[in-house]
């Protein structure tokens, strides 16, 4: 906990001037509140028994003085508002970036294991709570404890017994404070856990909303929801049961402080023992002592849902990336793209069945290799281990003959272009859809590579050219059009080795002639691994791997492969 907390109080240390000055901002409003009723105190105690114009000239000096005092309360207040909110904003800020680049350093393994809509709530709402936490929390504390502790010393020196009537309902208070935070911290933790889940059910059923109208699936999506919402709702209620009863029972907590000093004071005052000007200050006093008791209480609500959000917060960023660049690695600028696999073995998780094992392959630089075998068989497992996406869990793979562990994972993935059957397009124009290839590249450079991936001609068709807005993920295109945008970004990377993921398995067959003839244009000189839905198109290739469950069952061109009238004869003969 000290160790989390020292943490924490780090994200001051760029604000330092700020947070400073809203705590000197803060002690002064505090000074003020409790300066004020001992002006009003001498007023009535002392002022008033003068002789008329000598009274009215004091009451007007104390009254000018008490207007500048409370400008300056709502200048303090002000400050502490603005500029400590936007100190907070500021921390927010540098968490939400923190926490951004190490989803960024996290690998496929974990985003395997996540739902988005958990991972936002963490970048959103519960930074939210941290913010207000490291805005309100210091200052709430130094307001409370001047306000507490200053009018304590001074009501024990108006009146000690009235002082201590007042006191005794301090443990009952926070007796009763404590025993409904707790029970109000468990259900804002429920909330915040629920909230997440709704988050995430609305990111899935919106960024599949083609799925769910081409299904008519709408009502099963909204019942989905509806299920999820009233989980929500009855959270909420239990933690709204708890907080009626913290706030309504404070509230007549604190009322009848102020009934029994008022009975108390007014007897003190039959009996001779009080004037009437110490039980009106008295009277104004006890807003001060009971106030910072609730800020406090407050204060200790706002610290459960702010650290249970930094908990959440430092959860994600204690997971090291399970795949990073190891202290020894080196960089590499150009590489020939000779790959070998050396008794690779690798299962995605610990209690799954094992994808490849002990499998040997060598791809010459240059060489183009298609790769086929059944659902299942690890095609697409064998080129994610390529670029890294996942680590082998025993053997090696060798670029150049370095073992990739050993290159900058930067470098390493700059050599690879890889061409998906599901094509991420971002939701902006063509242009910057495609210089996402090389961000640096210039607008000359981009039209070049979308000329040499056969999209160029479509793309001047476009109501905007290559400033047209494709919408969220590229709806607005069709399937062979996103792939040429996707070869042309790979063109504009010129990487030294390929990857076609099942490229061209989605579309018709006039796209895929015309793919195909991009795919084959991008793969010269180029070391190139092709995962082939359809056999009629690697009939060209220099060589052809069938991979099964049981490894590596069949290599050869086409004509040997179908000679051998094995595994590869039967899928291609359908």
């Amino acid at each position: 906990m000290d160790h989390k907390l020292k943490r924490l109080a780090a994200y001051y240390k760029p604000y330092k001037r700020l947070f400073f000055s809203d705590m000197f901002f803060a002690i002064l409003g505090a000074g003020v509140t409790l300066a004020i009723p001992l002006i009003v105190r001498y007023i009535t105690s002392n002022v008033i028994v003068l002789p008329g114009g000598e009274a009215l000239q004091i009451i007007a000096k104390l009254g000018a003085v008490m207007v500048v005092m409370v400008a300056v309360e709502c200048f303090c207040n002000f400050y502490i508002a603005y500029f400590g909110h936007i100190m907070g904003a500021k921390i927010e800020h540098d968490m939400r970036n923190e926490i951004f680049a190490h989803y960024q350093k996290l690998s496929f393994a974990f985003y395997d294991n996540q739902k988005i809509g958990q991972l936002l709530s963490r970048v959103t709402s519960d930074l939210f709570d941290i913010s207000e936490l490291l805005h309100h929390g210091p200052e709430d504390v130094v307001i409370s404890l001047i306000k507490f502790i200053g009018s304590f010393i001074i009501l024990c020196r108006i009146n000690l017994t009235l002082t201590l009537v007042a006191f005794a309902f301090l443990p009952v208070i926070l007796l009763y404070a404590v025993y409904f935070n707790k029970r109000m911290k468990r259900a804002f933790k429920a909330n915040r856990a629920r909230i997440a889940d709704i988050n995430s059910q609305i990111e899935d059923s919106l960024a599949g909303i083609r799925a769910v109208k081409s299904f008519s699936n709408e009502a099963i999506e909204m019942k989905k929801f509806r299920a999820g919402n009233e989980q929500f709702v009855e959270s909420k209620r239990r933690s709204y049961w708890y907080m009626g009863w913290y706030h309504s029972g404070l509230g007549a907590l604190t009322t009848l402080v102020t009934i029994v000093v008022l009975i108390v004071g007014a007897c003190l005052i039959t009996g001779q023992n009080m004037n009437v000007a110490d039980l009106v200050t008295f009277l104004l006093y006890i807003n001060n002592f009971t106030e910072p008791v609730k800020k406090l209480i407050n204060f200790t609500e706002q610290f459960q849902n702010g650290y249970s959000g930094y908990e959440r917060f430092l959860e994600i960023l204690a997971i090291e990336p399970d795949i990073k660049d190891a202290p020894d690695a080196i960089s590499v600028s150009e590489v020939e793209g000779d790959i070998r696999f050396d008794n690779v073995s690798f299962r995605y998780e610990e209690k799954q069945d094992t994808v490849l094992s002990h499998l040997d392959l060598h791809v010459n630089a240059g060489d183009y290799l298609a790769i086929v075998g059944s659902s299942g068989g690890g095609k697409t497992t064998l080129c994610s281990l390529i670029p890294r996406f996942y680590d082998v869990d025993s053997g090696r793979i060798l670029l150049d003959g370095t073992d990739i562990r050993k290159i900058r994972l930067a470098d390493l993935r700059r050599q690879i272009g890889i061409v998906q059957q599901d094509v991420y397009l971002f939701a902006e124009n063509i242009m910057e859809n495609i210089r996402y290839g090389r961000p640096d590249a210039t607008d000359e450079e981009v039209i070049r590579a979308a000329k040499l991936a056969n999209a160029h001609d479509f793309i001047e068709q476009l109501p905007d050219g290559y400033l047209t807005d494709i919408g969220q993920r590229g709806v607005k295109l069709s399937g062979g059009q996103k792939q040429r945008l996707s070869i042309a970004r790979v063109f504009l990377k010129n990487p030294a080795i390929l990857i076609f993921d099942e490229a061209t398995s989605a579309l018709d067959n006039e796209s895929e002639k015309i793919v195909q003839q991009s795919m084959e244009a991008l793969a010269k000189g180029r070391t190139t691994f092709v995962i082939a839905h359809r056999l009629s198109t690697i009939r060209n290739a220099k060589k052809i791997l069938v991979l099964t469950a049981n490894g590596i069952e069949e290599q050869g061109t086409h004509e040997e492969l179908l000679a051998k009238n094995g595994i590869y004869a039967k899928l291609y003969r359908g």
